[in-house]
């Protein structure tokens, strides 16, 4: 998950590249959805759809489907307020408009920790990625070489993340395009030399049994179909950097459609591959229907890739809620402590509570290796979801005001079938979060989760009393 000032660093790398002023707006709706495959597309889909596979076989394709739906109407919601109403900040500002200054408070702090929970089971996924090569050595090796090295790099205080951003954005895409090019050449029979394949063979989706753990199967691997689409509200907030704000519709159509398109095609390209029950959990699913080819090097390329792009975004994640840090600190929602830098500029202290997570995973790595991704993704997904529950009870309440401003003011951008668009979004959301609580090693993540919201809701009316303390006392 990346933070919105990534987002907007690569934009500017955009316009720089164009020879843009930085502050003008400018990007074109196919350079926006380019920006949001490569900040979307993570370890969370590398890795995260092989749980998802084997929770549910081949019916993960409709996981997936059903999921683009959710995160359709999420992108849609957000976008809808970013351009009626550009001056507010960002979803935060908008519950709050909507729901007062405790739902602000909630949603911001609830986006921090699923932060800190994704770059930790992004740590975690680096560390199984390079199990592939050192099976005998423990997780929480790897756990603690990748922590530094991420670590490191943000002391460093890296200025431009947009460069490193875009660079890695090019080579995910080219990563999965590439795999589902081979795919097809392999359906096909141009990828099957003798000599070449071991007994592989293409099996058809149509004779497989579509629900092998039937509906609960299904029901408890919706959150691991909606993870890999974790930073399209991040990507909605950038949609105001648009050089027409009506070309917005093409952007989020292009921008789903894709991923959509990604996931769907190479996840059905894995299960035309190798079988549903030889995916495992420990491994990418990629690695494993590659495994099927006797090529050499091939699986140890594509590893090397994935490795390369879900360490960007491990860095890039671990900057970001830094920020997001800092952001609740300059609103008096977190300690002011937070906004201390050090001689390089660097807010150290900002950056090592959020990396306080990592030392929990090199714990959990070390105590609980072979389930740890699986609860670290279930409790971030389900703080992830839960924001999203807010931004679109948000939208809800506040498009009153836009409906209000565009008959002033001139239309703008409405959501497609509003709100009950919404309350669609709402309640898949809901049946997804009672589908975890179906699954016994889920349901550890969601109870975790529901903890970490009632803290935060505590504290949030506590902050309340204190600031109404405050304002007595002036």
């Amino acid at each position: 998950m990346n933070d919105e000032k990534i987002v907007l660093q690569i934009v500017e790398h955009h316009k720089k590249k164009e020879n843009k002023p930085t502050g003008e707006i400018g990007i074109t709706w196919w350079q926006l959805s380019l920006i949001g495959i490569g900040s979307i597309v993570g370890a969370g889909f590398f890795l995260g759809a092989s749980v998802a596979i084997k929770l549910t076989g081949p019916s993960v394709i409709i996981a997936f489907l059903i999921a683009g739906l959710i995160a359709y109407i999420a992108f849609n919601s957000l976008a809808e307020m970013k351009i009626n109403d550009p001056e507010t900040g960002s979803f935060r500002d908008y519950a709050r408009k909507a729901f007062g200054d405790n739902m602000g408070f909630i949603s911001g702090w609830m986006y921090w920790i699923a932060g800190v929970l994704i770059m930790s089971s992004e740590v975690t996924a680096l560390s199984v990625f390079t199990r592939y090569w050192f099976p005998h050595i423990q997780l929480w090796i790897f756990s603690v070489i990748y922590s530094c090295l991420g670590l490191g790099i943000n002391f460093l205080g890296v200025k431009d993340f947009g460069k490193i951003e875009s660079f890695f954005a090019i080579v995910k895409i080219t990563a999965i395009v590439t795999f589902i090019v081979f795919g097809a050449l392999f359906i096909l029979g141009y990828a099957s030399p003798e000599g070449s394949v071991d007994g592989a063979a293409v099996i058809s989706l149509s004779t497989l049994d579509w629900f092998p753990q039937g509906i609960t199967g299904l029901w408890s691997a919706m959150i691991f179909a909606l993870f890999p689409f974790a930073g399209v509200a991040v990507v909605g907030a950038a949609s105001k950097e648009l050089k027409k704000s009506e070309s917005l519709t093409k952007a989020i159509n292009a921008l789903m459609l894709a991923l959509i398109f990604l996931y769907v095609t190479s996840i059905a390209i894995i299960l035309k591959m190798t079988y549903w029950n030889q995916i495992e959990v420990s491994k990418s699913p990629f690695i494993t229907a590659l495994s099927e080819f006797h090529l050499p090097y091939l699986g140890s390329i594509l590893n090397v890739i994935i490795i390369s792009a879900a360490f960007s975004t491990f860095v890039g994640a671990l900057f970001a809620i830094t920020n997001v840090l800092l952001s609740l600190a300059k609103d008096g929602e977190a300690p002011k402590i937070a906004l201390k830098k050090d001689k390089r500029g660097v807010n150290v202290i900002a950056l090592l509570i959020g990396a306080s997570g990592l030392l929990v995973t090199i714990l959990l790595s070390f105590v609980l290796p072979k389930t740890i991704y699986e609860y670290l993704t279930t409790s971030a997904g389900v703080l992830l979801i839960s924001n999203w529950m807010i931004i679109l009870a948000s939208q809800i309440k506040n498009r009153k005001n836009y409906q209000l401003k565009n008959t002033l003011v001139g239309k703008k951008f409405k959501m497609w079938f509003a709100p009950y668009s919404s309350y669609l979004g709402i309640f898949l959301i809901v049946l997804t979060l009672i589908g975890v609580s179906v699954n016994p090693m889920q349901r550890m993540g969601l109870f975790v989760s529901m903890g970490i919201v009632v803290i935060i809701s505590i504290s949030s009316l506590k902050a309340q009393s204190s600031r109404k303390k405050q304002l007595r006392k002036q």
